[in-house]
């Protein structure tokens, strides 16, 4: 079948449907999934017949950042969406910064919007942001500590209740990067190009006293507060006491704090920089549990590619390196290669990147499930093949993509791609009294 040619079937021995991996056939119709029948009930006419690949519901990333405008040399809404789409994403969510202007007013968002515009290979939605003497719409963003990029400057006490007191009966959510300098926290003295001395400049109690806060506020205010990134397991009790007494709180964690741990990272290897930092394997253990429990909702790429020279690889100095990781395109295997091994299902898999990503950005009522009435996004894969991927210290991942579908065309297929974007725009529907830029 041609790359961009519409699939109105899709058969398999392996498809996810709820939490049971059975033959089935997946009956596609106007871009949408129609019915999902057993295989013994319809041979399709014309489709695609998947042997024993796994067919599940497309990952839905809800934290990415694409950086166009302004920052297209760090990478653009081509390539980002075309390592989406050969991940098997089929959605992703820009964050409002590192563009430039950021996505902080309704201006800003529709000059992102004109240079999305026929560059996207998968469906793309957007954050917006909180900063200082803005005012929010459902689905924003903000600092408690400085962004690292001028024109997003972190919020204060006094913008925090003012967002809050916007929010209130919106239904709108609102993401934290949940830092906070305290006084604890000492300046970096030791050697830069050692990674612990990194890691001591940004210890777990930064993350706790901002997790702290949101807490707070989310009680108070009985606002969706979610929590981006959680590279530390010691704020997890903040965060469940928070919950049993009504918080609407949500957490989530990435594949880097999932597959990365200090101990493994060598002096001055700065693109393992990220902030919060990769912590040690007692607390990635602790994460992996907290996942298994329930007490994190969902695991994200936290995609933020730059330039190399920003990376200071020729010094190795992590106190001047740009603080990301770039893991779009391998976020499936990255996840499963390791959740396999702690007892996880491919169920999880969906529930923790599709299904409940989809659910904290509102779109679970088309993407991230396989039912009728969803959006036909699907990737196909091979959850038993392996390869290797150096930019995680050449470990062997399990898990290939071998096709993707998006809306019920082939974007993606071994190696290729659609000739030309069929990504759209997702534009969520205002609901009542919902904020506003």
């Amino acid at each position: 079948m041609e790359l961009g040619s519409v699939v109105s079937a899709v058969r398999s021995k392996r498809v996810l449907i709820g939490n049971d991996v059975r033959p089935a056939v997946v009956i596609i119709k106007d871009g949408k999934i129609h019915q999902i029948l057993s295989e013994i009930q319809h041979t399709p006419p014309c489709g695609i017949k998947m042997g024993i690949y796994v067919v599940m519901p497309g990952i839905v990333d809800s934290h990415v950042h694409v950086n166009e405008p302004g920052r297209t040399s760090w990478e653009g809404f081509w390539t980002a969406t075309k390592a989406a789409a050969a991940g098997g994403v089929t959605t992703i969510v820009d964050m409002p910064l590192n563009s430039i202007p950021p996505t902080t007013t309704l201006g800003n968002f529709h000059e992102k919007l004109r240079e999305a515009t026929g560059k996207c290979f998968v469906d793309t939605a957007f954050w917006g942001g909180v900063i200082p003497g803005n005012q929010v719409v459902a689905g924003f963003k903000c600092f408690l500590i400085h962004s690292g990029v001028e024109e997003f400057p972190h919020v204060t006490n006094c913008d925090l209740h003012a967002a809050m007191k916007q929010l209130q009966g919106t239904g709108s959510v609102l993401l934290f990067h949940a830092e906070l300098d305290v006084q604890q926290t000492t300046e970096e003295s030791g050697d830069p190009s050692q990674y612990s001395t990194f890691l001591e400049s940004r210890p777990d109690v930064m993350e706790v006293e901002a997790i702290r806060t949101v807490t707070e506020l989310c009680l108070q205010y009985q606002v969706r507060c979610h929590i981006v990134h959680l590279s530390s397991a010691k704020p997890l009790k903040l965060i469940q006491k928070a919950r049993q007494a009504g918080a609407p709180l949500t957490v989530e964690t990435t594949h880097h704090y999932l597959s990365l741990c200090a101990e493994n990272i060598p002096a001055g290897a700065t693109q393992f920089k990220c902030c919060p930092p990769i912590r040690g394997s007692n607390n990635q253990e602790q994460l992996w549990s907290a996942l298994k429990a329930g007490q994190i909702d969902m695991v994200v790429s936290d995609h933020s590619p730059c330039t190399p020279d920003l990376k200071k690889l020729d010094t190795g100095d992590f106190s001047q390196a740009w603080g990301g990781i770039s893991s779009l395109q391998f976020g499936l295997p990255l996840f499963w290669s390791s959740a396999k091994k702690r007892g996880f299902q491919l169920s999880d898999v969906v529930r923790l990147l599709s299904r409940k990503t989809a659910q904290l950005c509102g779109l679970d009522n088309q993407k991230g499930s396989l039912g009728p009435g969803y959006d036909a996004d699907l990737v196909i894969w091979d959850p038993e093949r392996e390869f290797e991927i150096t930019p995680y210290l050449g470990i062997t991942l399990q898990g290939v993509v071998y096709a993707t579908i998006l809306r019920g065309r082939l974007v993606y297929k071994e190696g290729s791609f659609c000739p030309e974007p069929l990504g759209k725009h997702l534009l969520i529907p205002q609901r009542k009294n919902q904020a506003q830029l």
